[in-house]
C-alpha cells in the first residue's frame, strides 16, 4: 500500500507542478501585454482517509493591490481631464496669434490706435481713411474670427461629451457582463476568474479616463460603481448617462440658462457633479474657462463700440455728407396703430439740425427745443415736429423729407432730395454756434410716463451715425455679478415690467420685495403665466458669483422698467447684455464701401456770416476717437477677469495673457499630474506586473519538482514491477 501512496503522491505533484509551469508559462507570455497580472496558484495537501495522498493546487490567483489600483483610477481620472483642458487650450492659443507677429488681437487693437492718431492728424489724406478703414476691419475680423472659434471649441466640447458618454455606457454594459461572469465562474468553482477580472479591471481603467469613478467589491465578487460625488453607475444594472449635444454653440448659449443640455442618470441632472476623467474636464472648458474668454472678449468687443460710436455720432461726414440717416437702436411701437408712445425730454442744451445744399452751404437750421418747438412728448410726437419743420417753406423747405421709425423700429431722418444733406449735433444752449456739449435726454422705455433712463447724446441715443455696428437685437439683459443667495434689500416693493418688439409694451409683471434673492427674482419671471412664454430668467456662473440673465424667447427687442418703488434695476446694474458683441461687431456697410463717411469733425459756426460751414480739415472727432485709446475707460467683470478700469490696448494685451497664461498652466498640471500617474502605475506594475527573472526561477523549480515526482514515480514503478514479478 506504501508503494501505491508512494505512486499517488508523485504523480500529482508532478500534475501540480505542469500545471504551475503552465502559469509561469502564461505569465512570461503576457509580460507585456496591457493589463495582465502575475498569477499564481496555491499547493496543499491532499488528504483521503486521514492519509496524505499527495498535492493539490488550489485555484489561480492575481497578484493585485487593490489600493494602488484605486489611487491609478483617481489620479488617472485627473490626468485625463487636465490631459482635455490643455489640449482646448493649446487649441485656442494656436488661434489667438502672437503679438510679435503682429497677428493678435492686441496687436490689432494698437494697429487701430494708430491708425486713428495718424487720421486725426491729416484727416483730409485719403490714405489715412483707408488705412483706418481697412486697420477697423482687421480688428472686428479678429473678433469674430476669435469669437467664431471660441464657440466651435465649446461646440466641439459638448460633441465630444456626447462622444463619451455613449463610450461609458458601452463600458458599464461589458463591465456588468463581466460581473456576471465572475460571479458565475466563482459558484462553479471553474477556473479563469482571474482573467475575467483582468478584463474588468481594464475596463475600469479605461472607465476612468471618461469619469471620477471609485468602486468596491461585494463578497460575490461583483463590483459596484459610482462616481466620487455619489452618483451611481453600476449596481446589479447599470444607470446610463444620457446628453444630447447641442447643434450649434453660440455665446449665449449656456448650461445655466438650459440652452445646453446636462448630462442625466436615471433621469437627473448630474453634471455639476462630475469633475473628474475627460468629462469632467470637457464640462469645465465649456461651462467655465471659455465661455470666461468669450465674456472678455464680448466685453472688448463692447467697449471699443460703445467709446467711438459715441464720439462719432457727434461729427457729420465729410466729404460724403448723407442726405439720409437712419439710426441703429430698436424702439417698440404699437402694432395696431404703428404709434411710438414713449415720451422722450430733452433736460440739458439742444439738438441741432443743419441741412446743406450739394455745395456745402447751409440752407436751414434750427435745434429741436428751439425754432422746432419740442422738449417734450411722445417719440411720434418728436418726429412729426422734425419732419414739419423739414418740410417747411419756412423751415428745411424739403418738400420730400421724412422722419419716421422703419419696420426694425429704427429712426430714419431724410431730406428726401440727394442735393441735400443734413447734420445733427448737439449744443449747449439753442444758441447758433454755442458749442458742442452732448444733450442730456430722458426716456420713458415702456410708455407709462415714468421716465425710466437718462441718456446722453440725441444721435448716439439713436445710433444714427455709428462707426462700428452688430446684427445683434438687444434680447438678453445681465446684471453685475453678485452671489447667488444675497438679497435684493430694497427699501418698499419694487414692480418690473416687459415690454418687447413682438409683444408689445407692458405685457406683463413681477413685485420684488426686500428679502428677495436673484433666484427668487428669476422665479418670478419663469412662474408667471404671462411672462414665461415669452421670457426665460436664469442664474448664469461668472466668475466668482452669477449674473441675472433675462432673455426674450422669441429674440424680441426686450425692456424693463421699474413702475414703482425703485432701484433694483440700478442696484443689480441690470443693462442690456454685450454677450456675443465679438461675433457680430463690424464696420458699417456704407462706411465699407465709402471711406469719406468716416465722420472727422464736426460743421464751424461763422459769427460773419451767421451761418454753419463746413470744414474739410476739422478733425475733432477724430481727435477725440483717438483718445478712447488713451483714456482709461470701465470694464466690467467677465469672467476671471475682475472689474477694472484701464486702457483699451491694456485690457486687449490682459486677454491675450489671460490665454496664455491658462494655457502654460494647462500645460505644467498635466505634466505634474502625468508624471504622478505614471509613478502610481509603476509601482503598481512592480506589484502585480511580471518579472521575468522571478517567472524563470518559479519555472526553474517547478522543473525540478516534476522532475523529482517524476523520480519518485519511476523508482515507485520499478519496485512495484519487481515484487509483481516475484508473485
Amino acid at each position: 500500500m506504501a508503494l501505491l501512496g508512494s505512486i499517488s503522491s508523485s504523480l500529482s505533484g508532478m500534475k501540480v507542478a505542469q500545471a504551475q509551469l503552465e502559469i509561469v508559462s502564461n505569465n512570461i507570455a503576457n509580460v507585456d501585454t496591457e493589463g495582465y497580472t502575475r498569477k499564481t496558484a496555491s499547493q496543499s495537501a491532499l488528504v483521503a482517509a486521514g492519509s496524505t495522498m499527495g498535492v493539490k493546487l488550489g485555484n489561480t490567483q492575481r497578484t493585485v493591490d487593490e489600493g494602488l489600483l484605486k489611487s491609478f483610477l483617481s489620479s488617472n481620472a485627473l490626468t485625463s481631464s487636465l490631459s482635455t483642458q490643455y489640449e482646448y487650450m493649446s487649441r485656442l492659443d494656436n488661434l489667438m496669434g502672437s503679438t510679435e507677429a503682429g497677428n493678435s488681437v492686441a496687436a490689432n487693437v494698437s494697429m487701430l490706435q494708430s491708425a486713428f492718431e495718424t487720421f486725426s492728424t491729416n484727416v483730409t489724406s485719403a490714405a489715412a481713411r483707408y488705412s483706418l478703414l481697412s486697420e477697423a476691419q482687421n480688428l472686428t475680423s479678429k473678433l469674430n474670427y476669435l469669437s467664431s472659434n471660441i464657440q466651435t471649441l465649446r461646440g466641439d466640447a459638448d460633441m465630444e461629451i456626447n462622444d463619451s458618454v455613449g463610450n461609458i455606457n458601452s463600458l458599464l454594459n461589458s463591465i456588468k457582463e463581466l460581473n456576471t461572469d465572475i460571479v458565475k465562474y466563482t459558484v462553479l468553482n471553474r477556473d479563469g476568474v482571474a482573467n475575467l477580472q483582468d478584463q474588468r479591471d481594464t475596463a475600469l481603467r479605461e472607465l476612468s479616463t471618461y469619469l471620477d469613478i471609485t468602486y468596491y467589491t461585494r463578497d460575490s465578487g461583483e463590483v459596484v460603481i459610482q462616481t466620487t460625488s455619489g452618483v451611481m453607475l453600476l449596481d446589479n444594472e447599470v444607470h446610463e448617462l444620457s446628453h444630447s449635444a447641442l447643434a450649434q454653440v453660440g455665446a449665449d448659449n449656456s448650461y445655466d440658462s438650459g440652452n445646453i443640455q446636462g448630462i442625466y442618470v436615471d433621469g437627473k441632472d448630474v453634471t455639476k457633479e462630475l469633475r473628474g476623467g475627460s468629462i469632467g474636464g470637457l464640462i469645465e472648458i465649456r461651462d467655465e474657462t471659455l465661455p470666461s474668454l468669450q465674456s472678455q472678449l464680448d466685453e472688448l468687443a463692447y467697449v471699443l463700440y460703445n467709446q467711438i460710436n459715441t464720439v462719432h455720432n457727434q461729427g457729420t461726414a465729410y466729404p460724403s455728407m448723407p442726405s439720409e440717416l437712419t439710426g441703429s437702436a430698436t424702439f417698440i411701437g404699437n402694432s395696431a396703430t404703428g404709434e411710438y408712445n414713449q415720451q422722450i425730454r430733452l433736460d440739458s442744451g439742444d439738438v441741432r439740425f443743419i441741412v446743406f445744399d450739394a455745395d456745402g452751404n447751409q440752407v436751414a437750421t434750427a435745434s429741436l427745443a428751439g425754432e422746432i418747438g419740442f422738449t417734450e412728448g411722445t417719440l411720434s410726437d418728436m418726429m412729426t415736429s422734425l419732419q414739419n419743420w423739414m418740410q417747411s417753406p419756412d423751415g428745411g423747405n424739403l418738400a420730400n423729407a421724412e422722419v419716421y421709425m422703419n419696420g426694425n423700429g429704427h429712426l430714419v431722418i431724410s431730406t428726401g432730395d440727394s442735393d441735400y444733406t443734413i447734420s445733427i449735433m448737439d449744443e449747449v444752449s439753442s444758441t447758433p454756434g454755442s458749442g458742442q456739449e452732448n444733450a442730456t435726454i430722458s426716456f420713458d422705455v415702456n410708455g407709462d410716463g415714468i421716465y425710466d433712463t437718462t441718456e446722453k447724446g440725441f444721435a448716439d441715443f439713436f445710433g444714427l451715425n455709428d462707426f462700428f455696428t452688430t446684427s445683434k437685437t438687444d434680447y438678453i439683459y445681465d446684471s453685475k455679478v453678485i452671489g447667488a443667495t444675497a438679497s435684493v434689500g430694497v427699501n418698499a416693493p419694487t414692480t418690473w415690467s416687459f415690454s418687447d418688439s413682438v409683444n408689445g409694451l407692458n405685457y406683463g409683471s413681477i413685485t420684488i420685495t426686500r428679502s428677495m434673492t436673484m433666484q427668487d427674482i428669476a422665479d418670478q419671471i419663469n412662474n408667471n403665466p404671462d411672462l414665461n412664454t415669452h421670457l426665460k430668467a436664469s442664474l448664469v456662473s461668472n466668475g466668482d458669483g452669477y449674473m441675472l440673465r433675462i432673455e426674450s424667447l422669441e429674440g424680441a427687442q426686450l425692456e424693463i422698467a421699474e413702475t414703482a418703488g425703485g432701484g433694483v434695476l440700478e442696484k443689480l446694474d441690470m443693462q442690456t447684455s454685450n454677450c456675443g458683441y465679438a461675433a457680430v461687431i463690424g464696420v458699417r456697410d456704407d462706411i465699407c464701401e465709402n471711406a469719406n463717411l468716416i465722420a472727422a469733425g464736426t460743421p464751424d459756426f461763422d459769427a460773419n456770416k451767421g451761418a454753419y460751414v463746413i470744414n474739410g480739415a476739422s478733425n475733432n472727432i477724430a481727435n477725440q476717437m483717438a483718445g478712447a485709446f488713451t483714456s482709461t475707460q470701465a470694464f466690467k467683470q467677465s469672467g476671471d477677469m475682475a472689474q477694472t478700469t484701464t486702457t483699451i490696448s491694456n485690457y486687449a494685451s490682459t486677454f491675450v495673457g489671460n490665454v496664455a497664461s491658462l494655457t502654460n498652466t494647462a500645460q505644467s498640471s498635466f505634466e505634474y499630474q502625468t508624471a504622478l500617474t505614471e509613478a502610481i502605475s509603476y509601482k503598481e506594475a512592480q506589484t502585480s506586473g511580471v518579472d521575468l527573472d522571478e517567472e524563470l526561477s518559479q519555472m526553474i523549480i517547478f522543473q525540478q519538482s516534476y522532475a523529482a515526482c517524476a523520480q519518485v514515480f519511476t523508482a515507485s514503478r520499478e519496485v512495484l514491477d519487481i515484487l509483481l514479478g516475484l508473485v
